[in-house]
């Protein structure tokens, strides 16, 4: 009996802990959209991203050698410090697990396994200006590139409602030679349901342009635009970001083996104030 009270105990201090702070976290309501808001001076806070996309494979161990699906995934871990009251620092670590020698054809999400480091200034106070602006710049290395990514990020707010816009780019630099331009605008809104739950909509376009660009354009280079709702569980320092989306481009296309945008896309992140 003693036991179980301490480890209640020990449960209810650590919620209370995690419930704790919460003016130092900075929660993300859409996520793929960052909004202008940037950690206050001296906070830390870790996220864990998670996208999902069922996509179709080969396995040589079908009796009838025909596609099957497999949810192709990918992780991120963002670690967050705010060196400044408007100045964030960024550093990521991607990983994208491999199925093993079973599987053949299944495609690579568009992130791949790396680094990235990334500067979000916020140019004023929250709500100084009608229109709050951040800028955001970036730099990744993965096995397949060197990318360079900036993003001007837009934002509305109307009582407890936000407009957020993410007007984002990048220069990809390939290992073998070749190089492209990627643009990857968001759009989204969210709005406070209580100080705990907010509930939006958010959209996404991801479209590949190669400096030489081919004479037939592969479905994989897009452009591909992702619609859906979006959730945000928010407990102090802990707090949770979810989207569900469906892509309205080429909806009469069945997904094929080699398919990277799946009829729907699914990201999670859990983050936590340190």
């Amino acid at each position: 009996m003693r036991r179980q009270t301490d480890a209640r105990v020990l449960a209810i201090a650590a919620l209370a802990t995690l419930a704790g702070g919460a003016a130092r976290a900075n929660p993300r309501p859409l996520p793929f959209t960052y909004q202008a808001e940037t950690l206050p001076r001296g906070a830390v806070e870790v996220e864990q991203f998670v996208d999902l996309v069922p996509v179709r494979v080969l396995s040589a161990t079908s009796a009838t050698g025909a596609p099957l699906w497999f949810l192709a995934s990918e992780f991120q871990t963002e670690f967050e410090v705010g060196l400044t009251d408007r100045l964030e620092l960024g550093l990521y670590v991607s990983f994208v697990p491999r199925p093993g020698e079973d599987f053949a054809q299944v495609p690579v999400l568009p992130f791949g396994n790396g680094l990235k480091q990334r500067l979000r200034y916020h140019l004023a106070d929250p709500e100084t200006w009608p229109i709050d602006v951040s800028l955001y710049g970036e730099v990744s290395e993965n096995e397949r590139e060197i990318e360079l990514e900036g993003k001007l990020i837009l934002q509305r707010r109307a009582g407890p409602v936000r407009f957020i816009t993410n007007l984002w780019a990048e220069h990809e630099f390939y290992f073998d030679g070749h190089h492209e331009w990627v643009l990857n605008p968001t759009l989204g809104v969210t709005g406070e349901l209580s100080p705990r739950y907010s509930l939006g909509a958010e959209g996404w376009m991801r479209a590949e342009v190669p400096t030489d660009a081919p004479a037939t354009r592969a479905f994989n280079l897009g452009p591909h635009v992702y619609v859906g709702p979006a959730f945000l569980a928010s407990f102090g320092r802990l707090w949770s970001s979810t989207g569900a989306y469906v892509r309205l481009t080429e909806l009469d296309r069945a997904t094929q083996l080699g398919d990277a945008y799946g009829r729907f896309w699914f990201r999670t992140i859990i983050g936590l104030s340190l």
